[in-house]
């Protein structure tokens, strides 16, 4: 009960963390959209979370081991001081978007939103499953092997795809379409994290080169 409820309190504390670069900006708390966001993402977040730390505390522990500190290759620390960069410009700018009505973002389309980050978190969630050695860091583990099934049969980043979809639906859901600027810069770095963690992947993970052949796509389907 312990572990459960210690990632209740990292997840309370996550979603404060988020809350403080959107209502601060924001000027106000009578903002709608960021706190259906923020139940949204509390919900699909924390229930999985705690699903894992039941039935595979290992997968959890690896998933949230995250962030440049707990990178190890000096590129990737890099990489994810982009992408993190990436999040906190779309939270801040969202919330000046919101007070000073920079755009006018449907109710609807917000809701849209909500519902692509949701997804984008079960995504993550489903390949942390699916695949063992799944973690938000660069590493290859001595025992490790291909997965070649399920997300993986689709592309060889499920988890990044899922990344990818949190970045599109949260401007969104917090109602900035000035915010979908910083969408790309996020994806330009999960790019190139795609292409330095291949290199490790080829060099180190037996049968991955072979993987490659037969799963062409590494991010979108028939796309990249």
């Amino acid at each position: 009960m312990n572990a459960v409820l210690k990632v209740a309190a990292l997840g309370l504390a996550q979603l404060v963390a988020i809350g403080l670069l959107v209502f601060v900006p924001a000027g106000t708390i009578d903002y709608w959209q960021a706190w259906v966001f923020l139940a949204v993402f509390g919900l699909a977040a924390w229930i999985p979370s705690i699903y894992l730390q039941v039935t595979n505390p290992v997968a959890l522990q690896r998933r949230m081991r995250s962030g440049p500190v707990a990178e190890g290759r000096r590129v990737q620390k890099v990489v994810m001081l982009g992408l993190y960069g990436s999040l906190v410009a779309i939270c801040v700018v969202s919330g000046f978007d919101h007070r000073f009505g920079w755009s006018s973002v449907p109710a609807a389309l917000c809701l849209i939103g909500d519902v692509v980050v949701a997804v984008g978190l079960g995504v993550v969630v489903m390949v942390t499953i699916q695949n063992r050695y799944a973690s938000t860091t660069v590493q290859v583990q001595s025992d490790q092997h291909v997965v070649s099934t399920g997300l993986y049969g689709l592309v060889r980043h499920p988890m990044y795809t899922g990344n990818v979809l949190m970045l599109v639906g949260l401007p969104l859901a917090l109602g900035s379409y000035w915010a979908l600027i910083f969408v790309m810069p996020g994806v330009a770095v999960l790019a190139a994290r795609i292409q330095d963690e291949e290199k490790l992947l080829g060099d180190e993970l037996d049968g991955y080169r072979e993987y490659t052949q037969k799963v062409r796509s590494r991010l979108i389907p028939q796309v990249w």
